[in-house]
This record gives C-alpha cells, sequence and structure tokens, in this order.
C-alpha cells in the first residue's frame, strides 16, 4: 500500500462519526434554543402586555381629570372627587381608577403590583429591546455547518499544492470535494481575523459604523511589541468603527482588530469570549479555540481547515463581513493624524484576481505566524455561479499559498 494510499484511508477514518451520536447532538442543541427562544418571546410579551396596561390607566386617568374640569359649576366638588379618587388608587381596597386597574390586570391574568414592578423595570432599562436583540441573536446562534464527505470527495495530492493541509467545500451543498489533513490541528494565524470581523458585526448596529473610537498607547504597543500587521493608527487618533473593520479584514492590522475589540466588549478578554461563544453556537468549539482576536501565536489557540471554513461560511453569509473581506482597496476617514487618509488593501484578492480559477475569487482572508507558516482562506463564485470555500495552511510563501489556492479551484472544481 503506497503512502498516499495510506493517508487517504486514515482520512477517510478520521471523518467517520456515529449518524446516530450527532443526530442525537443535534436535536438537544436544538432543543435548548427553542426552550430558550421560547422562554424570550414569553417575557417580551408579558412586558408589552404590562406597557399597554400602564398606558391604558394613564389614559384613564386623564379622562377623569378632564371630565372633571369641564363641568365648572361643579369645579370645587369635583376637585375633591379628584382627590378621592387619586389617594383611592393608593389604597388595597380602594374604587374609582384602581378598580378599573383591578378589573383590567384580573382580566389579563396579572396583578397591579406585578404590573408596577414591570413598569419600574421598564424604566430602568430597556429590556424589550435587550430581548428583541438576543431573540435574533439566538436565532443567528441556531446556524450548524457541518459538511459532508461523500464518495466523489477526493484526496488533495497534486505535487503544485504545498500547503499542508487544505479544504474545498461547495458553500451550496456543503458537501466537501477535497481535502487533506482536514481536520488536523493548525496555528490559524490572522485568519482568526475572519471571526473577529464576524463577531463583531454581529454586535454593531449598522447606524453605529460611522461612531469613532478612539486609539490607546496599550493598542498601539500591543501591536507593536507583538509585531503585529498594523493599519497605522496612532494613540489617541479618534477611527471610525467602519475603519478598524476594513482595517482588520484588509490590513490585518493588530491595532485594527484589537480596537474593534475594545468597542464591542471593552477589552480583548472580554471579546474573546464572546467568539469562543460563536463557535459554540456554530458547532465546532471541540476543535477550535481561541485566546486572542489577532492570531498570535498561544498553544491554547488553534483551529483545523474544516473549522476555518465553517466560519467563512458564516462571515460570507453576513452582509457586512462579505462587503469588508471582498474589497479590494480602501482609503480610511481622514484624521488629524491622517488627513489624507490611509490606503490599505486585500494583497490576496489584487494577486489573485488576475488568475485563471474557473472563476472569480471574491472574499479572503490570509494569515502567517512560524508556526503555521502561510494560510489563508478564500470564497470563490465559479462561471456557473457555484459558491466555494478554500482553506489552505503549512505554505512556504505568501506568493506560494495563493497558487495554491488556485490550483485547488482548477483541479478539483468539478466540470458544471
Amino acid at each position: 500500500m503506497t503512502e498516499a494510499c495510506f493517508d487517504e484511508m486514515q482520512i477517510s477514518l478520521d471523518w467517520d462519526t456515529d449518524p446516530e451520536e450527532y443526530r442525537r447532538d443535534r436535536l438537544r442543541y436544538e432543543r435548548r434554543q427553542q426552550r430558550r427562544l421560547a422562554r424570550l418571546r414569553r417575557e417580551k410579551q408579558k412586558r408589552m402586555l404590562a406597557v399597554l396596561l400602564l398606558a391604558c390607566l394613564l389614559g384613564a386617568i386623564v379622562v377623569l381629570r378632564v371630565v372633571a374640569v369641564r363641568f365648572d359649576g361643579k369645579v370645587a366638588e369635583e376637585s375633591t372627587l379628584q382627590s378621592q379618587e387619586i389617594a383611592a388608587t393608593n389604597q388595597p381596597d380602594g374604587t374609582g381608577i384602581a378598580e378599573i386597574a383591578k378589573k383590567i390586570t384580573e382580566a389579563a391574568g396579572i396583578s397591579v403590583t406585578e404590573v408596577e414592578k414591570i413598569g419600574e423595570r421598564i424604566a430602568e432599562e430597556p429590556e424589550i429591546e435587550e430581548m428583541q436583540s438576543e431573540e435574533a441573536t439566538v436565532e443567528a446562534e441556531t446556524a450548524v455547518y457541518r459538511f459532508a464527505q461523500t464518495e466523489d470527495t477526493a484526496y488533495i495530492d497534486s505535487a503544485d499544492v504545498i500547503s499542508s493541509y487544505a479544504i474545498l467545500v461547495d458553500e451550496s451543498t456543503d458537501n466537501i470535494i477535497a481535502s487533506k489533513g482536514a481536520k488536523e490541528r493548525i496555528m490559524p494565524a490572522s485568519m482568526t481575523k475572519v471571526l473577529t470581523v464576524l463577531v463583531a458585526a454581529e454586535q454593531i448596529p449598522e447606524e453605529k459604523l460611522d461612531d469613532t473610537f478612539e486609539m490607546t498607547l496599550e493598542i498601539t504597543d500591543y501591536a507593536y511589541v507583538n509585531d503585529c500587521s498594523s493599519v497605522g493608527f496612532l494613540d489617541g487618533e479618534a477611527v471610525s468603527v467602519r475603519d478598524l473593520f476594513y482595517g482588520t479584514a484588509m490590513q490585518s492590522g493588530g491595532d485594527a482588530a484589537l480596537g474593534l475589540a475594545c468597542y464591542v466588549a471593552g477589552s480583548q478578554e472580554a471579546f474573546v469570549e464572546l467568539m469562543n461563544q460563536k463557535l459554540e453556537a456554530l458547532g465546532i468549539a471541540d476543535s477550535t479555540h481561541f485566546t486572542n482576536c489577532v492570531g498570535l501565536y498561544d498553544e491554547a489557540h488553534y483551529s483545523t481547515v474544516y473549522d476555518m471554513a465553517v466560519i467563512m461560511k458564516a462571515a460570507v453569509q453576513n452582509d457586512f463581513c462579505r462587503e469588508v473581506m471582498s474589497k479590494h482597496i480602501y482609503t480610511t476617514k481622514p484624521t488629524t493624524q491622517h488627513p489624507e487618509g490611509i490606503e490599505i488593501s486585500n494583497w490576496f484578492l489584487r494577486k489573485i484576481e488576475d488568475k485563471d480559477t474557473g472563476g472569480e475569487v471574491l472574499c479572503a482572508k490570509t494569515g502567517y505566524i512560524v508556526q503555521s507558516k502561510n494560510c489563508a482562506v478564500s470564497y470563490e463564485m465559479s462561471a456557473k455561479g457555484t459558491p466555494y470555500l478554500c482553506v489552505t495552511a503549512g505554505s512556504n510563501s505568501s506568493w506560494r499559498c495563493i497558487y495554491d489556492h488556485v490550483e485547488i479551484y482548477n483541479r478539483y472544481i468539478p466540470s458544471e
């Protein structure tokens, strides 16, 4: 048995899973999400009903007072009556408005005391808006992607693919077209930033993209000390949130990524917790774990090319993520420190755009650290309109990494 055949057989064994166990795990996960979503909806409905009841009570008070004023000949008498009615609302066994409130709340199955408590909570914080946001988050988290190996899945054995690990996925069917070492642990380097921009995009509403974030010396020093790629933002510079996204995705800027994390969560540590929660929601937390938002080497910071394809699939389905990862050239907004802005590029896209891949590479993110060598994840639309995901790791140069993607797209995408 040849070494190549043995490797192919071993990979097939690695992919074998118990379908029944997977089905049970998936059902348990979906039931948990459904219960959580149902609870959120019940709470939201209860609070909305409380708001309606409070509005009815306020309306009743206004109506009674208007009626009293219109009886000009009995102003004094009506004033006394109003005082008595208002006083009655503070008595457990009072009449008038209190009785109206009691009847309304009893019909709704909620006590007046509970309405008052809910009213106080609504006044203190916008819980309904928060719950709507959380509900949307739960619905987004229910998308768990799982790529399937089929009898047509090829082993990537081309001599023109230098990368040690690779995977090609038909994104429209989630079938693996070709792979090698797809589930072996790798150091993802700056491919990490795909998840960074995805998590940030899910946390930041569109109307906040033009907010500004002030860069700090701690952030710029972090990028410098750890030898990160950098956009070039300076201490004290007021950078738009939109520019932080583009700087992270295109320039792979450590300063931009850390600024984005601090804007969203207050610190990198808190943001990384959100990243790992997203990995759990995507169903890949057992094989991918991140300790930073930049992609710096850490033994506990790891992934697989399979999992990076999952992350990329989730990212391209987010409209804003897809936008920032598809830009070739971008200029940041002018600031005091950079009056003409800073021009940044996605060099992977610019270098591969004139190569024949049988389609068009729309989005991409590269990475490099010594431990991972050169790696990249890309998203291509074939000439016939079929979307593909390609991830490689372990190439020996940035150019070679690009040519690996070109070779994989050309050799392994089936004729359409």
